[in-house]
Protein backbone atom coordinates (compact mmCIF):
# COMPACT_ATOMS: atom_id res chain seq x y z
CA UNK A 1 0.00 0.00 0.00
CA UNK A 2 2.84 2.38 0.88
CA UNK A 3 4.54 1.66 -2.44
CA UNK A 4 1.30 2.46 -4.25
CA UNK A 5 0.94 5.80 -2.43
CA UNK A 6 4.53 6.74 -3.20
CA UNK A 7 4.02 5.87 -6.86
CA UNK A 8 0.75 7.83 -6.98
CA UNK A 9 2.39 10.91 -5.46
CA UNK A 10 5.31 10.65 -7.90
CA UNK A 11 2.96 10.46 -10.88
CA UNK A 12 0.84 13.35 -9.57
CA UNK A 13 3.85 15.59 -8.97
CA UNK A 14 5.32 14.65 -12.35
CA UNK A 15 2.03 15.47 -14.08
CA UNK A 16 1.93 18.82 -12.30
CA UNK A 17 5.39 19.69 -13.57
CA UNK A 18 4.41 18.63 -17.07
CA UNK A 19 1.57 21.15 -17.03
CA UNK A 20 3.78 24.17 -16.37
CA UNK A 21 4.34 26.54 -19.27
CA UNK A 22 8.07 27.11 -19.73
CA UNK A 23 7.31 29.98 -22.13
CA UNK A 24 5.39 31.88 -19.47
CA UNK A 25 8.08 31.09 -16.91
CA UNK A 26 10.97 32.30 -19.05
CA UNK A 27 9.56 35.01 -21.32
CA UNK A 28 7.60 38.23 -21.06
CA UNK A 29 4.93 38.88 -23.69
CA UNK A 30 4.07 42.21 -25.27
CA UNK A 31 1.51 43.04 -27.96
CA UNK A 32 2.10 46.09 -30.15
CA UNK A 33 0.90 47.70 -33.35
CA UNK A 34 3.85 48.51 -35.61
CA UNK A 35 3.19 51.36 -38.09
CA UNK A 36 4.05 50.84 -41.74
CA UNK A 37 5.19 53.64 -44.05
CA UNK A 38 1.65 54.13 -45.43
CA UNK A 39 0.13 54.45 -41.95
CA UNK A 40 -1.26 50.90 -41.72
CA UNK A 41 -0.54 49.24 -38.37
CA UNK A 42 0.39 45.55 -38.14
CA UNK A 43 -0.37 43.59 -34.99
CA UNK A 44 2.77 42.04 -33.53
CA UNK A 45 3.50 39.85 -30.50
CA UNK A 46 6.98 39.96 -28.94
CA UNK A 47 8.31 37.37 -26.49
CA UNK A 48 11.42 38.60 -24.64
CA UNK A 49 13.61 36.50 -22.30
CA UNK A 50 12.99 37.40 -18.67
CA UNK A 51 16.70 37.43 -17.81
CA UNK A 52 17.37 40.21 -20.30
CA UNK A 53 19.75 42.85 -18.98
CA UNK A 54 22.36 45.33 -20.17
CA UNK A 55 24.83 42.46 -20.46
CA UNK A 56 22.39 40.14 -22.27
CA UNK A 57 21.51 41.19 -25.79
CA UNK A 58 19.62 38.83 -28.06
CA UNK A 59 18.83 38.58 -31.77
CA UNK A 60 15.27 38.44 -33.07
CA UNK A 61 13.61 35.45 -34.70
CA UNK A 62 10.56 36.60 -36.66
CA UNK A 63 7.61 34.76 -38.17
CA UNK A 64 5.14 36.72 -40.32
CA UNK A 65 1.97 34.82 -41.18
CA UNK A 66 -1.56 35.01 -42.52
CA UNK A 67 -2.69 32.15 -40.26
CA UNK A 68 -2.92 34.05 -36.98
CA UNK A 69 -0.52 34.35 -34.06
CA UNK A 70 -2.74 33.14 -31.23
CA UNK A 71 -3.16 33.08 -28.36
CA UNK A 72 -4.07 36.75 -28.26
CA UNK A 73 -3.91 38.72 -25.02
CA UNK A 74 -0.75 39.52 -23.05
CA UNK A 75 -1.68 37.07 -20.28
CA UNK A 76 -2.10 34.17 -22.71
CA UNK A 77 1.10 32.40 -23.68
CA UNK A 78 2.07 29.95 -26.41
CA UNK A 79 3.14 26.48 -25.32
CA UNK A 80 6.22 26.79 -27.51
CA UNK A 81 7.87 29.59 -29.47
CA UNK A 82 9.77 27.62 -32.07
CA UNK A 83 9.58 24.34 -34.00
CA UNK A 84 12.99 23.62 -32.45
CA UNK A 85 13.20 23.38 -28.65
CA UNK A 86 16.93 24.05 -28.71
CA UNK A 87 16.40 27.42 -30.40
CA UNK A 88 13.92 28.35 -27.69
CA UNK A 89 16.47 27.49 -24.99
CA UNK A 90 18.96 29.84 -26.64
CA UNK A 91 16.61 32.68 -25.65
CA UNK A 92 16.14 34.70 -28.76
CA UNK A 93 13.58 37.50 -28.87
CA UNK A 94 10.67 35.83 -30.69
CA UNK A 95 8.44 37.96 -32.89
CA UNK A 96 5.13 36.94 -34.48
CA UNK A 97 3.13 39.20 -36.79
CA UNK A 98 -0.28 39.11 -38.47
CA UNK A 99 0.37 40.25 -42.04
CA UNK A 100 -1.56 43.10 -43.60
CA UNK A 101 -5.33 42.57 -43.52
CA UNK A 102 -5.24 39.36 -41.46
CA UNK A 103 -6.62 38.80 -37.96
CA UNK A 104 -5.67 41.74 -35.72
CA UNK A 105 -3.68 43.71 -38.32
CA UNK A 106 -5.06 46.66 -40.24
CA UNK A 107 -5.16 46.97 -44.01
CA UNK A 108 -6.38 44.86 -46.92
CA UNK A 109 -5.20 41.30 -47.44
CA UNK A 110 -3.95 40.31 -50.90
CA UNK A 111 -3.08 36.75 -51.85
CA UNK A 112 0.63 36.56 -52.62
CA UNK A 113 1.05 40.33 -52.57
CA UNK A 114 2.82 41.39 -55.79
CA UNK A 115 6.09 43.28 -55.56
CA UNK A 116 5.78 46.91 -56.67
CA UNK A 117 8.09 49.80 -57.48
CA UNK A 118 8.67 51.76 -54.30
CA UNK A 119 8.29 55.30 -55.57
CA UNK A 120 6.07 56.69 -52.79
CA UNK A 121 5.05 55.74 -49.25
CA UNK A 122 1.83 54.33 -50.67
CA UNK A 123 3.76 51.77 -52.71
CA UNK A 124 3.83 48.92 -50.22
CA UNK A 125 4.26 45.15 -50.43
CA UNK A 126 5.56 42.39 -48.18
CA UNK A 127 9.16 43.51 -48.57
CA UNK A 128 8.37 47.04 -47.34
CA UNK A 129 6.26 45.66 -44.48
CA UNK A 130 9.18 43.42 -43.51
CA UNK A 131 11.60 46.34 -43.67
CA UNK A 132 9.38 48.63 -41.60
CA UNK A 133 8.79 45.90 -39.02
CA UNK A 134 12.49 45.13 -38.63
CA UNK A 135 13.36 48.83 -38.44
CA UNK A 136 10.82 49.35 -35.65
CA UNK A 137 12.00 46.28 -33.72
CA UNK A 138 15.69 47.16 -33.63
CA UNK A 139 14.90 50.74 -32.62
CA UNK A 140 12.20 50.08 -30.01
CA UNK A 141 12.81 46.71 -28.33
CA UNK A 142 15.35 46.98 -25.54
CA UNK A 143 18.51 44.88 -25.34
CA UNK A 144 18.43 43.46 -28.85
CA UNK A 145 21.74 42.97 -30.65
CA UNK A 146 20.59 44.48 -33.95
CA UNK A 147 20.25 41.18 -35.81
CA UNK A 148 17.06 39.62 -37.19
CA UNK A 149 16.38 36.17 -38.62
CA UNK A 150 13.08 35.12 -40.19
CA UNK A 151 11.49 31.78 -41.05
CA UNK A 152 8.26 30.28 -42.33
CA UNK A 153 6.75 27.22 -43.98
CA UNK A 154 4.24 27.18 -46.88
CA UNK A 155 2.43 30.55 -46.90
CA UNK A 156 4.66 31.98 -44.14
CA UNK A 157 7.52 30.69 -46.30
CA UNK A 158 6.33 33.09 -49.01
CA UNK A 159 6.50 36.01 -46.57
CA UNK A 160 9.99 34.91 -45.58
CA UNK A 161 11.14 34.66 -49.20
CA UNK A 162 9.85 38.06 -50.29
CA UNK A 163 10.93 39.53 -46.98
CA UNK A 164 14.54 38.99 -48.02
CA UNK A 165 13.91 41.63 -50.71
CA UNK A 166 13.56 44.23 -47.97
CA UNK A 167 17.36 44.44 -47.83
CA UNK A 168 17.26 45.76 -44.29
CA UNK A 169 20.83 45.72 -42.90
CA UNK A 170 19.64 44.05 -39.68
CA UNK A 171 18.17 41.07 -41.57
CA UNK A 172 20.98 38.53 -41.46
CA UNK A 173 19.18 35.19 -41.98
CA UNK A 174 16.10 33.88 -43.81
CA UNK A 175 14.75 30.33 -43.90
CA UNK A 176 11.78 29.92 -46.29
CA UNK A 177 10.50 26.34 -46.03
CA UNK A 178 8.45 25.01 -48.98
CA UNK A 179 7.04 28.48 -49.77
CA UNK A 180 4.04 28.89 -52.01
CA UNK A 181 5.18 30.47 -55.23
CA UNK A 182 2.51 30.40 -57.95
CA UNK A 183 -1.23 30.37 -57.25
CA UNK A 184 -2.09 29.95 -60.92
CA UNK A 185 0.06 27.01 -61.98
CA UNK A 186 0.97 25.42 -58.67
CA UNK A 187 -1.15 26.18 -55.62
CA UNK A 188 -4.83 27.19 -55.92
CA UNK A 189 -4.82 26.26 -59.60
CA UNK A 190 -3.11 23.39 -61.34
CA UNK A 191 -2.03 24.43 -64.82
CA UNK A 192 -4.87 26.96 -64.73
CA UNK A 193 -7.60 24.58 -63.50
CA UNK A 194 -8.99 25.45 -60.07
CA UNK A 195 -8.46 22.73 -57.47
CA UNK A 196 -11.73 21.96 -55.66
CA UNK A 197 -9.71 20.82 -52.65
CA UNK A 198 -9.04 24.51 -51.97
CA UNK A 199 -12.76 25.35 -51.74
CA UNK A 200 -12.57 24.93 -47.96
CA UNK A 201 -10.09 27.81 -47.79
CA UNK A 202 -12.64 30.35 -49.05
CA UNK A 203 -13.75 31.37 -45.52
CA UNK A 204 -10.07 31.93 -44.68
CA UNK A 205 -8.78 33.69 -47.79
CA UNK A 206 -11.88 34.55 -49.82
CA UNK A 207 -13.31 37.39 -47.75
CA UNK A 208 -11.52 40.52 -46.55
CA UNK A 209 -12.42 41.51 -43.00
CA UNK A 210 -13.66 45.00 -42.19
CA UNK A 211 -11.98 45.39 -38.78
CA UNK A 212 -9.25 43.76 -36.67
CA UNK A 213 -10.43 40.47 -35.18
CA UNK A 214 -8.86 37.37 -33.67
CA UNK A 215 -10.64 35.02 -36.11
CA UNK A 216 -9.70 34.30 -39.74
CA UNK A 217 -12.69 35.83 -41.48
CA UNK A 218 -16.38 35.51 -42.27
CA UNK A 219 -17.97 32.16 -43.12
CA UNK A 220 -19.62 31.62 -46.49
CA UNK A 221 -23.41 31.91 -46.34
Amino acid sequence: MKKFLVLFCFITVGFGFAQTNSVEDNFTKKEVYIPMRDGTKLFTIIYTPKDISKSNKYPFIMNRTCYGISPYGETNFRKKLSPNKFIEKEKYIFVFQDVRGRYMSEGTFTNMTPQVDHKTKKDVDESTDTYDTIDWLVKNVQNNNGKVGQYGTSYPGFYTAVGTLSNHPALVASSPQAPISDFWFDDFHHNGAFLMSYFKTFPVFGINKTKPENSPGLPIK
